[in-house]
């Protein structure tokens, strides 16, 4: 007797093969869910500045290992603050004129740390037949095209009684700085270190520099709020790296600037004679001018503000209520320095 062979259809094959792709696909999913997930790096753009080398110290000392960071190094704030307006990156260096700029502009930012005050980094420097601000009438002055630039340009003119149209204003990016000023294409710029101590070293003198506007010229840390709704933790490690380093270069100065000043391509002497034109806030000062019922970098906020509308460089003082983040000051969120 014939026994019939019995052979499943199309219909049923087919079925039985999206099943098993389902099943596959289901385990596949469990499976992710229980390993680690990848998790993209924190973007974080800095241009040459020293003051913000405390940052590639850390990253060279390894006090970022583990943490998913990439240091993006930009050729000027300029750069900086566009990337931040479009989202490109999720903290960023910049000048607190430069964070008040973006949060007029509706850029939702956050200060979460303070990196330094300037006290004689950024300058005016000019020939060394140029004396006085005074002696630039009709002469060329290049000058980095951000709130920054204008705010010295204009702070330095108004303290030597002149106008803006006393002088010819040449917009230079920083990295075009020591190309105009060796090919003679200015007489003078706005500018910092290491620029400003390259300059120095090539004839320069220093006719103007930020110690004439203390506490105006502030370098912060800022970021995105989009980051800290997603990424508060890894922030906070970032942060407590940032923290180690700043006691790194307390207790091992002459190695720190040492390594910092590979960043840049200058020496040691030079990076330690930028810092010299710095206050470098460290953990407890940063406590005292972010936190707080009223934060020390308020008055700060107000009067720069202030001074920005009075130039033209704001249209209107935006509110600067909810500005200052001073959730990691207070304590180590993961690392020990």
């Amino acid at each position: 007797m014939k026994h019939n062979t019995i052979c499943p259809s199309r219909a049923v094959m087919a079925w039985r093969a999206c099943r098993h792709a389902v099943a596959l696909a289901f385990v596949a999913l469990l499976l992710a869910g229980c390993g680690p997930r990848y998790e993209p790096p924190l973007a974080v753009g800095t241009n040459i500045w020293p003051g913000y080398a405390p940052l590639s110290l850390a990253n060279d000392l390894g006090y970022f290992k583990g943490l998913p960071v990439r240091l993006v190094e930009l050729g000027s704030n300029t750069q900086a603050m566009d990337a931040l307006r479009v989202g490109n990156l999720d903290l960023a260096g910049l000048t607190l004129d430069e964070a008040l700029t973006l949060l007029q502009e509706g850029v939702p930012l956050k200060v979460i740390w303070v990196m330094n005050v300037s006290a004689g980094a950024d300058a005016i420097v000019a020939r060394s037949d140029i004396e006085h601000m005074t002696d630039l009438r009709g002469r060329r002055i290049g000058v980095e095209q951000t709130a920054v630039g204008a705010y010295m340009l204009q702070g330095a003119l108004e303290q030597a009684g002149m106008q803006v149209g006393e002088v010819v204003v040449v917009p230079l990016s920083l990295d075009e700085h020591e190309t105009a000023w060796r090919e003679q294409k200015v007489d003078a710029l706005v500018t910092f270190d290491p620029v400003r101590q390259a300059l120095l070293n090539d004839g320069a003198r220093v006719i103007f520099d930020s110690r004439a506007l203390p506490g105006e010229i502030v370098d912060v840390l800022v970021v995105r709020e989009s980051v800290l709704q997603c990424c508060a933790a890894r922030v906070g490690l970032l942060v407590d790296g940032l923290r180690r380093a700043l006691a790194y270069i307390a207790q091992h100065h002459g190695d720190a600037m040492a390594r910092m000043a590979k960043r840049t391509g200058i020496s040691a002497a030079d990076m330690a004679a930028a810092f010299d034109g710095m206050a470098l806030p460290d953990p407890v000062a940063n406590r005292q001018l972010l936190s707080g019922a009223t934060p020390g970098l308020s008055s700060t906020l107000h009067r720069l503000a202030d001074v920005m509308q009075a130039r033209g460089l704001l249209r209107k003082i935006p509110d600067t209520s909810a500005l200052i983040d001073g959730r990691f000051t207070h304590e180590a969120n993961g690392s020990t320095p």
